[in-house]
């Protein structure tokens, strides 16, 4: 019997040769499948931009390649446990092996993409604080030049436009076109805020503020949520916060919320109602000038009203109508003073003489001096008192001093007393 494990007819295949074989059995029999499962082992930290994770149901798991160029289609961010539906073509990984899904697109299940990165977005600005009320910036009363950017050909600037010049033609609005949709919208809009702050910017620099921009009105007519997504974009989210000029932000209807929305110093429901939020209406403002100045003229008529009372009430004081009396009565009160004064200081002039002569006995009394008057005399040895014999030698010379001198002895003799005796 022939042995058929090594007969030379056989097909004998290189481990390349097999894995290319498997892989145009995949790539024929799976060309393009919608692959349904849970987001795992997501990994996004890689410099070329492709994403790498798995899909994973109950039971199995599948390796799944997400390239930059189809990944940067996608509006929403993928995260760990997202359950999403992702479509793309089977093959399989030479160097490896392993078959793995090729992602093209990927929805997630339950809910819109745009609704889950509109979430993503917000919930990462707000942890980063671009929505603090501490940030927001207060809107100018009465603004004399208001940037406007948005569509030049769209509804918003034709409302915004009439809007001003019906309530107050006075005020300058300088449009900034961009496109508000599509691609590229994103990047016009943030171009544009930044432009206005740059214009501002060189009018401080050149001392020319009356022409800058006191305010910015942001957004668009309204539209569908893909009409109105260059609006949740980060990157004009980062412009609105960046910019030094107050932003309000006015796209869409008032049911319409965009990111921006969130981010702008005010939100206003309309482009319409944008222009009527920062552009007062003239006439209102004349009427409140009016009654401020009806107030004012009420206030001055009063307070004139009280002082001239209060003139025709000091005409008739007593002060004014007998001038003369009133002088007599205060000088005679200088007099009374002036006498009370001249017996106060009198009096104390004395008892301070008194004093002076009692403490100057005193002082006598404890004088020296005084003492070597009434016969006594003083002693001394080299400047020092002599108390007593025992500060004596024979040959010293001591200086007595008098009532009226002194005189220089030496000593010849020592006699002491019996209280100078020493036992």
């Amino acid at each position: 019997m022939t042995d058929t494990l090594f007969d030379e007819k056989k097909k004998i295949y290189t481990v390349t040769e097999l894995t290319r074989d498997i892989k145009s059995v995949f790539e024929s029999a799976f060309p393009a499948v919608w692959l349904e499962g849970e987001v795992s082992n997501l990994h996004l930290q890689h410099s070329s931009g492709h994403q790498y994770f798995s899909l994973k149901d109950e039971n199995s798991i599948i390796k799944c390649v997400f390239f930059r160029n189809s990944n940067a289609k996608v509006k929403f961010q993928l995260e760990d446990g997202m359950h999403i539906l992702c479509f793309g073509r089977i093959s399989v990984y030479e160097k490896q092996g392993q078959y793995q899904l090729y992602v093209e697109t990927a929805e997630v299940q339950g809910k819109g993409a745009l609704q889950v990165a509109f979430e993503q977005l917000k919930l990462k600005l707000y942890k980063e604080g671009l929505f603090d009320e501490r940030h927001k910036r207060p809107i100018p009363l009465l603004p004399v030049r208001i940037g406007v950017v948005t569509s030049p050909t769209g509804a918003a600037v034709r409302d915004i436009i009439k809007v001003a010049c019906k309530r107050f033609s006075n005020v300058e609005i300088t449009i900034c076109p961009v496109k508000v949709q599509g691609p590229g919208a994103k990047e016009d809009i943030a171009m544009a805020i930044l432009a206005l702050n740059e214009y501002n910017e060189y009018l401080e620099e050149n001392g020319s503020l009356e022409h800058k921009i006191d305010v910015m009105i942001v957004g668009r007519g309204g539209g569908s949520v893909e009409d109105l997504w260059a609006f949740n974009e980060e990157v004009v989210a980062r412009a609105i916060f960046d910019s030094t000029i107050p932003v309000i932000s006015a796209v869409g209807h008032e049911i319409d919320f965009t990111i921006s929305d969130f981010v702008a110093d005010v939100r206003a429901a309309t482009p319409s109602a944008a222009a009527e939020l920062v552009i007062p209406e003239k006439e209102v403002l004349l009427d409140r000038i009016d009654v401020s100045r009806e107030r004012l003229n009420v206030a001055l008529r009063t307070m004139l009203e009280n002082l001239k009372e209060k003139v025709e009430s000091l005409a008739d004081s007593y002060v004014l109508r007998e001038p003369i009396n009133v002088i007599t009565q205060f000088s005679q009160e200088i007099d009374d003073l002036e006498k009370r004064l001249n017996v106060f200081a009198g009096h104390s002039l004395d008892m301070a003489g008194s004093r002076f002569m009692r403490s100057a006995e005193k002082l006598e009394m404890l004088n020296p001096l005084a003492v070597l008057r009434r016969g006594y005399s003083i002693t001394f040895k080299d400047g020092c008192p002599v108390r007593d014999t025992g500060m004596l030698r024979v040959g010293d010379s001591i200086l007595t001093r008098f009532g009226g001198g002194e005189a220089e002895s030496r000593i010849e003799k020592i006699s002491a007393t019996g209280t100078d005796k020493k036992e």
